[in-house]
């Protein structure tokens, strides 16, 4: 276990709350505009790392967005795994951590659907993540980007 929990405290750059904005596209033409909150904490004494995101609209307030991911570390394959869920639905896949140690990507695929996302935290200390969808053939589209800082 001990492996585990050395390998997760990579992870910790995201611990903590965070605030700020996101944007969804729904569909083409259409994005919601999101006031955005993530919290991000150890459990298990550092086994997993938990991940809350919320999105508020900005026009009415209400929540349009929820979404929960758990991330291990699976000593054995040397990788590491996310566990997310949103809308009612959940993917699990592999996830990477990039080279300087301050960013994450991942993605999977569905039918002809694949997605691709990328989380960084930029030389503001802010969190910033991407996604593209890429529907068959078609190019890839952005369908989420989210700027979050840490709130104080």
């Amino acid at each position: 276990m001990e492996a585990q929990r050395i390998e997760m405290a990579k992870l910790g750059f995201l611990v903590g709350k965070w605030s700020g904005e996101a944007r969804l596209l729904r569909r083409p033409g259409e994005p919601l505009e999101l006031i955005q909150t993530e919290d991000a904490q150890y459990k298990l004494d550092g086994l997993i790392l938990m991940i809350e995101g919320i999105g508020r609209s900005k026009s009415d307030g209400k929540v349009a967005l929820q979404a929960f991911a758990i991330i291990s570390y699976d000593d054995e394959a040397a990788s590491y795994r996310m566990r997310a869920y949103n809308n009612g639905r959940y993917l699990e896949t592999d996830l990477k951590l990039a080279e300087n140690g301050k960013g994450i990507a991942w993605g999977f695929v569905s039918g002809e659907f694949k997605t691709s996302s990328v989380l960084r935290i930029n030389e503001k200390g802010e969190w910033t993540e991407l996604g593209d969808l890429t529907i068959g053939s078609q190019p890839p589209k952005k369908f989420w980007e989210l700027t979050v800082s840490p709130q104080k």
